[in-house]
């Protein structure tokens, strides 16, 4: 008995139908609206220093250069884009996570991601829902804060808890050997994909908005009810999360005051410190123009189109198959 390769693709006739309508559904919406499509590298020469992303190193040998980073993201050279004056941009992209692989994750999968110059995050939304509820049918969604959502669904203030009492929380969860060196978002962020998630977009899409301010990433920051929040949003339909959002940050110095703070976390969670993306930076330096980004998972886009569960179903080659 042979141990001979699968060559079949995984998703079936009608999922890859799909996917070219979605596409063409994408780019009409865009054409509609007046948005330029853009491409930018998948192969870029820096990585990124969010402390939630593994990215997949490559070896390459150019010239002078060597090195290199499949993208998590078309985030920093679109913004190089924007910066340059190229105007409200969207672009569908492959990207690349290292050990992300699941009924929910591929390590390699298609975003799509747009920037719209004068929007902040209140309009972005909109936009996001007439072109989600556009492909899908289906009715807006509901919009809920982050605060009200983790009150609700994990029964504790995620703005008033202690680091204590956010771990002695969990500890329903994970045993308290395995939350030692969690830090205070770490159980935020268990809290969320445990307690939360499960139960969001179950009736109808919803966002959520006004996450912490210490979950901003690339977004501004403001003060509601006496609490610092980012400017950011999620979109969750039956429990599946499929985009993150921000009113931009344009602050270079800001910025590059993230990055490094991402370090920080990097070298305390035991992963490698990664160089800053020096480009990106000269590129809020020269002027960001005021913007709000999203990033939108393509692929589970479709699983909720097909009523499919496992994103297997919806990728020609999976992973396992590629």
């Amino acid at each position: 008995m042979t141990n001979e390769p699968v060559w079949q693709p995984s998703a079936a006739q009608a999922a890859l139908k799909s996917r070219a309508q979605q596409l063409a559904f994408v780019r009409g919406f865009f054409a509609q609206r007046g948005v330029l499509e853009v491409e930018t590298p998948i192969l870029g020469q820096r990585g990124v220093t969010d402390p939630n992303l593994d990215g997949i190193q490559a070896h390459v040998s150019a010239g002078a250069r060597t090195g290199g980073w499949l993208q998590t993201s078309p985030e920093y050279h679109m913004k190089r884009l924007l910066a340059a004056g190229c105007g409200s941009a969207y672009q569908v992209s492959r990207v690349f996570r290292n050990g992300e692989l699941g009924r929910r994750h591929n390590p390699e999968f298609s975003m799509l991601e747009w920037y719209r110059e004068g929007f902040d995050d209140v309009a972005l939304m909109s936009e996001v829902s007439d072109l989600v509820c556009g492909w899908l049918g289906c009715q807006p969604p509901e919009i809920i804060r982050y605060r009200d959502a983790v009150k609700r669904w994990a029964n504790i203030d995620a703005f008033e808890a202690t680091d204590r009492e956010l771990l002695r929380h969990c500890e329903q969860w994970l045993e308290p050997e395995q939350l030692a060196d969690l830090g205070r978002d770490g159980c935020l962020d268990l809290l969320m994909s445990f307690a939360v998630e499960p139960n969001l977009g179950r009736q109808r899409p919803v966002f959520i908005t006004g996450y912490p301010a210490s979950q901003a990433s690339l977004a501004r920051v403001s003060t509601l009810d006496g609490h610092e929040i980012a400017h950011r949003f999620e979109l969750y339909i039956n429990g599946l999360e499929l985009c993150n959002g921000y009113w931009e940050l344009t602050d270079p110095k800001e910025q590059r005051r993230r990055f490094e703070t991402d370090n920080r976390l990097r070298r305390r969670s035991g992963k490698p410190e990664m160089a800053l993306d020096e480009a990106f930076l000269a590129a809020l330096g020269q002027g960001l123009p005021e913007c709000s980004g999203v990033a939108l998972g393509l692929d589970r886009l479709l699983m909720i189109k097909l009523g499919v569960d496992d994103i297997r179903e919806v990728l020609a080659f999976p992973f396992d198959r590629a």
